[in-house]
């Protein structure tokens, strides 16, 4: 009963987990591609540019909608699921996660202001200047709750004795040697994530509808921080994988299938492993293990035989950081293409192919996310707290936890459709070019009734 209740705690939070983090991303995310529009449009004088801040910040209150609620069923499961957990680690990652709500909230409170002080400041950039509490708080939320993560991989800032944490330093726990890391690479895939949708989105709209001025401006401009981030999260990734090779040894050796110690060592991609862990059809990259692992071709990368059995990660995380991987290089590929035709006269990167790829791109950049976060997940196994508490330690013995996965599994399907046929009518009942029409309209019959008055 107690490994079956094991089973059905982990089935809960992967299930909340997979579903709230894209909802977290786009929180994140999409803050700054509002920020970035809205700026543009002000400094070009260029009303494509503000009405692509006006139409995003609507879409993106209504994922902030459903992402409190998913991240408040989060906070609910850490208690009813892991109450182990909490009994243990509660005091060390109290902080961050009060800190995570306070930035929200910090976050909350200058959207409301933002969205309702739309053309009411004679000097513009004084709107604008209400994003940046808004990237901010959205910034540190993540920045916060990536804390307790790196916490859970990285454990710091505490003396164990008799079985329970004390001398807890809050601060030190937070900035673990995992925090710049982890940090690193969520903040840059959620901003190419928000880029790489917001980019999609234009290019479907092209595909449909036909190209316009409205949608070209946005997908140049998306596609343009989808390159910035690309290059960026590909930095993030390698960072990470030198934080893993020093520190977790074991995670990055069963993501790459590295059984026994050695230099210059391959990296391995795809394949399979037959009954005695063998490789087969794999394709073997000479020496890339050890030059992602440390910066140096020969350097010698510790074998998951090196590490007791029991603590061996699940082997099929090898697909997982095989296809977030693969992900990240191709929205990097695919940034790369468009502008080498955006410079390249005699080519047009507004054709058919080029919209298909970069439309491809957003739900690729999701699953790309999603894949990291189980990578990150599953490749702690068994450790809930690395070294300290395994996870059938930390989850609840109580067969509920069955139900609680239903309830939680048919809140999630209302809230996704909900969300969809929200967005969808906010949308596609008012297109980009028929707002813009009554928004100039109504500027314009709003500067006539000023100039009748005076």
């Amino acid at each position: 009963m107690e490994l079956d209740t094991v089973l059905w705690s982990r089935l809960v939070t992967g299930l909340t987990l997979g579903f709230h983090v894209i909802f977290a991303t786009l929180g994140v995310g999409v803050p700054l591609m509002i920020a970035i529009a809205e700026f543009i449009g002000i400094r070009k004088k260029d009303n494509h540019y503000i009405l692509m801040a006006k139409r995003w910040s609507r879409g993106f209150v209504i994922s902030v909608a459903v992402g409190v609620v998913t991240g408040t069923a989060i906070s609910l499961q850490l208690a009813l699921v892991w109450p182990n957990f909490m009994k243990l680690a509660g005091n060390v990652i109290a902080l961050p996660l009060f800190m995570e709500v306070f930035a929200f909230f910090f976050e909350a409170v200058f959207l409301g202001i933002y969205l309702y002080t739309w053309d009411r400041f004679k000097n513009p950039y004084i709107h604008w200047l209400l994003t940046i509490p808004v990237v901010a708080g959205a910034g540190m939320s993540a920045v916060f709750i990536t804390t307790v993560n790196g916490f859970m991989n990285q454990p710091e800032g505490f003396v164990m004795e008799a079985g329970q944490f004390i001398a807890v330093n809050p601060v030190q726990a937070m900035l673990n040697t995992a925090t710049f890391s982890k940090v690193f690479h969520v903040l840059s895939s959620a901003y190419l994530t928000g880029a790489a949708l917001l980019a999609g989105i234009a290019a479907l709209a092209m595909l449909r509808k036909g190209v316009s001025a409205y949608h070209k401006k946005g997908l140049n401009l998306m596609m343009a921080v989808v390159l910035v981030f690309s290059l960026l999260n590909s930095l993030a990734g390698d960072v990470s994988a030198k934080f893993l090779a020093e520190h977790q040894p074991e995670k990055l050796a069963a993501a790459e299938w590295h059984f026994e110690t050695e230099s210059g060592a391959d990296l391995i991609l795809l394949g399979w492993l037959n009954a005695e862990h063998e490789i087969i059809g794999a394709l073997h990259l000479p020496k890339l293990l050890s030059f992602l692992a440390f910066g140096d071709f020969n350097a010698e990368v510790s074998g998951l035989n090196e590490f007791p059995p029991d603590e061996h990660p699940p082997l099929l995380v090898h697909y997982l950081f095989d296809l977030m991987a693969g992900i990240g290089f191709a929205l990097l590929a695919i940034s790369s293409l468009y502008f080498l035709l955006v410079f390249w006269k005699k080519r047009n990167q507004f054709n058919q192919w080029m919209l298909r790829l970069v439309a491809l791109s957003a739900p690729l950049a999701f699953l790309a996310v999603e894949m990291g976060w189980f990578y990150a997940e599953v490749g702690r196994q068994p450790w809930i707290i690395r070294g300290y508490m395994r996870v059938e330690e930390a989850a609840t013995t109580s067969p509920s936890v069955r139900i609680l996965f239903f309830v939680f599994l048919l809140l999630y399907i209302v809230l996704g459709v909900i969300c969809a046929l929200v967005l969808r009518r906010l949308f596609n009942n008012n297109p980009a070019e028929v707002e813009m029409e009554k928004w100039l309209k109504a500027k314009q019959d709003q500067s006539e009734d000023k100039g009748g008055h005076a």
